[in-house]
This record gives structure tokens, C-alpha cells and sequence, in this order.
């Protein structure tokens, strides 16, 4: 997937970022205007429109910082019940279509972090970016007749994500219409995560160690790491060849190879969550390829959750008959994750009971028997009814529903992501080796 625009410059200062972020605010301030002028001289106006012209304003913004403002939009994306549908289309954009920086830009960021131009290190190496997203753009190289992917860094990226995320959190604020601090947790949990991210040499780390855990498991495709050619801020492996998921997703291709590519992520996030307590917590389409060979490419682990061994068997506790279908037990479940507390109402506990037992029925479904059909746009469509509903009732808005540990964001995260690629996919997964079946 070749990328034809670039950008010169980014912003690398506080104040510049700043200022950008504060001209965005300045043009969603001006929609606002139009959009109710418009209302007044015809009450039929569609709220889209807004939406619209807002969304694209903020991605374009995000789009030119990079690093968290662009991820926060790839993050928003993902939930498709959180955002109205233009801000989900337009922030999708971050998953796979982020405008490139030009090459002779990132040439100078490669000798500033390698010590060497990519031309004196490998035998060839191409410019033009292959694909961009939120924290670096990756670009084709070749050594010792090797075919290589070279992922690098944006500049600025890991100085800025502390002050960013100070700057977009408004935006989000207002997005998800909710206090700053419902979601304080879950924006210290983000930073981080992303400062890991930025952190290139963790990432290696991450990569060959889950690759060399996961080897065994079938329709797999792991590439091979350098981190002799690696720094903090580039990393080199092997090129992948393939069709990005983004792209197989939209294929005619037979269900039964669909499957096939949907069990293997199954698998893949099955036995990470319950065998090595660690999970690949970005599970967007852009993260992963089809091989000519019908293998599940994996490709970026620049944000990995490390999953407590306690916080484990509290979360999947849960979803134990024994407490999921008696709410006493469920309440005293919910404590435990932090979502309900000792001082919590008796009304309150009521409603966060109910409403688990509700949303953690659907997140049961596919352990309850030997098979599952992600292809039932029914499921996927009444979890996101079901939450939209629920993060609109008048108790969500009492109670604020964005509560509990901070370690569920990446791991509910994670879930939500692997069922939305499942359901693109259509794909009926075998579910007998998952953890309710043990």
C-alpha cells in the first residue's frame, strides 16, 4: 500500500503543537456557528454536517502532529459505539492512511537517532514511505539480500506525549461528553502506555519474545527482528509480503479462508491472555497482514498490556456462573475490579450489576459453546446498541460509567478490537481451547 502525499514539517515544540490544537479549536468553534445559523433558517438542518466538518478538522490536526494526538483519534475509532458515525469514518483514517513526513525529513530523523543515513547502513532503501500511522512511517530497504521493513519514528513523538495529551484530552472530554475525572485513570493508563510505545527497543523486546512464545501456534506469521540495526526510535525487520487486513477485509475472499485467518488471531489472542498474561492491546487491522501462504502477518507490538496475575482472575471471575447469575456475588466481583466500591449506593450497585451482567453476557457468548459466528451482525450490533443505551440512561450519567481499573481499558480494548475483526471478517471460529473450557 503505497502512500503518494507527504508532509515537509511537524511541529515538535509545546507551543507549536499548541497552537495548532488551539486554531483547531477556533474552526470547530466556527462549524458550531454555521451549523446553528443554518437550524435557524431551516429547523431540518442534519446534526451530520456538524459532525462532520468537526471530525475532519480534528483528524486533519491530529493528522499533521502525529504521535498521541493521532493515536488518540486511532484509539476513538475503534469503538464504533463511542462516536458519532462521521468522527468513527474520519478517525479510521489514523489506522492506515496517515499523511507520510517527506523523505529527506525522515533521513535526517534516521542519522539523528542511528548515527548513519539509511544509505550507508542498508544496500538500498526507498524514500517514499510505504505506509504511515500514528507514531512512525515505515519504508522498504534491502541488506545482504534481505528485504526489509524500516519503521521510523516521527521527530517529537516521545518529548511531546505528556503535553499532548494534556491538549487533546478537551477534545475527548467533549467527544465522549463525560468529567475529566471519570476518566482520569484512563488517560494516566494511556500515557503510559504510549510513552512505552514510543520506546522503539521495548518494542523489539515485546515483538521476539511474544513471536517465540506464539511459534507453535498454527497460521502464524511472525517477521524476524534486528536489534543491531534497531535504535529507540527505528526498528528494522523483515518485510512482509502480503495483503494488509485493511485491504482483505474489503476482498471476496472464500469464507473458509476468512476463517482461517479469524482463528489464527483467535488463537493468537487466546493464548496470550491466558498463557502468557500479556496481550498485543492494538488490535486494528492495520496491524496485521495476509501472507501469500493464508498466515496471519503480525507486524507492530508497540503497545503490549502486561496483565496482572491477580487482576487476571479477578477480571475472568466475572464471567463464572457462580457470580455472573447471582448479583450478591457479581457485586462483590465488581468491587474487586474497582468498579463498585464500599461506599457505593444500594441503587448504585443495582445498576452497575445489572448493567454487567447485561454487557458480560455478550462477552460470554462466544465461550459457551464449541463454536462461535462472528459473521451475526446481530451480536456485534446489539453490543453497540446495548452500550449506547446504557452510556446515555440518566443513571450512567449519575454514576459516570467510566470507572474501574485502570487495567481493564487495554484488555476490554483488546476484546472489543478482536470481535470487531472477527465480525468483519464473518468469520466461525472454534472456541474449545479458551479459557472458560479449561
Amino acid at each position: 500500500m503505497e502512500v503518494n502525499n507527504s508532509q515537509d514539517k511537524i511541529p515538535t515544540s509545546k507551543v507549536a503543537r499548541a497552537t495548532r490544537f488551539i486554531g483547531t479549536g477556533a474552526k470547530v468553534g466556527s462549524n458550531y456557528i454555521r451549523y446553528y445559523v443554518k437550524k435557524a433558517f431551516d429547523p431540518t438542518t442534519d446534526k451530520s454536517e456538524l459532525d462532520k466538518a468537526n471530525a475532519k478538522d480534528i483528524y486533519q490536526a491530529m493528522s499533521e502532529l502525529k504521535g498521541s494526538a493521532l493515536k488518540m483519534a486511532q484509539m476513538l475509532a475503534m469503538d464504533r459505539s463511542l462516536l458519532p458515525t462521521e468522527y468513527i469514518q474520519e478517525f479510521q483514517k489514523a489506522q492506515y492512511k496517515a499523511t507520510p513526513l517527506s523523505g529527506p525529513l525522515i533521513v535526517q530523523t534516521f542519522k539523528r537517532t542511528i548515527g548513519k543515513s539509511p544509505y550507508e547502513l542498508f544496500d538500498t532503501f526507498e524514500e517514499k514511505a510505504v505506509n504511515a500511522a500514528s507514531i512512525g512511517q515505515v519504508h522498504w530497504a534491502t541488506k545482504n539480500g534481505k528485504k526489509l521493513a524500516v519503521k521510523i519514528q516521527y521527530p517529537g513523538v516521545a518529548d511531546s506525549v505528556v503535553s499532548d495529551l494534556k491538549l487533546v484530552k478537551p477534545f475527548a472530554l467533549r467527544l465522549m461528553n463525560v468529567k475529566e475525572s471519570d476518566i482520569k485513570p484512563y488517560f494516566d493508563e494511556i500515557q503510559t502506555k504510549l510513552l512505552e510505545e514510543a520506546d522503539y527497543r521495548a518494542e523489539v523486546k515485546n515483538s521476539m519474545f511474544i513471536a517465540e512464545k506464539c511459534s507453535h501456534l498454527p497460521n502464524l506469521h511472525f517477521p524476524t527482528y534486528y536489534p543491531e540495526w534497531s535504535s529507540d526510535r527505528v526498528i528494522v525487520m523483515d518485510w512482509v509480503d502480503g495483503t494488509p487486513l485493511v485491504e482483505f477485509l474489503k476482498s471476496e475472499t472464500p469464507q473458509d479462508v476468512r476463517n482461517l485467518i479469524g482463528q489464527a488471531l483467535w488463537d493468537f489472542y487466546d493464548f496470550q491472555m491466558h498463557h502468557l498474561r500479556l496481550l498485543h492491546a492494538d488490535p486494528h487491522p492495520g496491524n496485521f497482514f495476509v501472507t501469500p501462504e493464508n498466515k496471519l502477518g503480525i507486524i507492530d507490538f508497540g503497545c503490549v498490556k502486561s496483565v496482572p496475575e491477580d487482576f487476571y482472575h479477578r477480571y475472568f471471575a466475572l464471567l463464572e456462573d457462580e457470580n455472573f447469575h447471582n448479583a450478591d456475588a457479581m457485586a462483590r466481583r465488581l468491587k474487586e475490579v474497582e468498579i463498585l466500591n464500599d461506599q457505593s449506593s444500594e441503587e448504585e450497585i443495582r445498576f452497575f450489576t445489572k448493567t454487567f451482567q447485561l454487557m458480560l453476557g455478550y462477552l460470554k457468548k462466544p465461550f459457551e459453546s464449541d463454536a462461535f459466528d462472528f459473521g451475526n451482525d446481530s451480536y456485534i450490533r446489539e453490543i453497540m446498541e446495548q452500550g449506547e443505551k446504557i452510556g446515555s440512561s440518566p443513571e450512567a450519567r449519575k454514576y459516570s460509567a467510566a470507572r474501574g481499573s485502570r487495567h481493564i481499558l487495554y484488555i476490554n480494548r483488546a476484546y472489543f478490537g478482536l470481535f470487531s475483526i472477527l465480525n468483519q471478517l464473518k468469520a466461525e471460529i472454534k472456541t474449545t481451547n479458551s479459557y472458560t473450557k479449561k
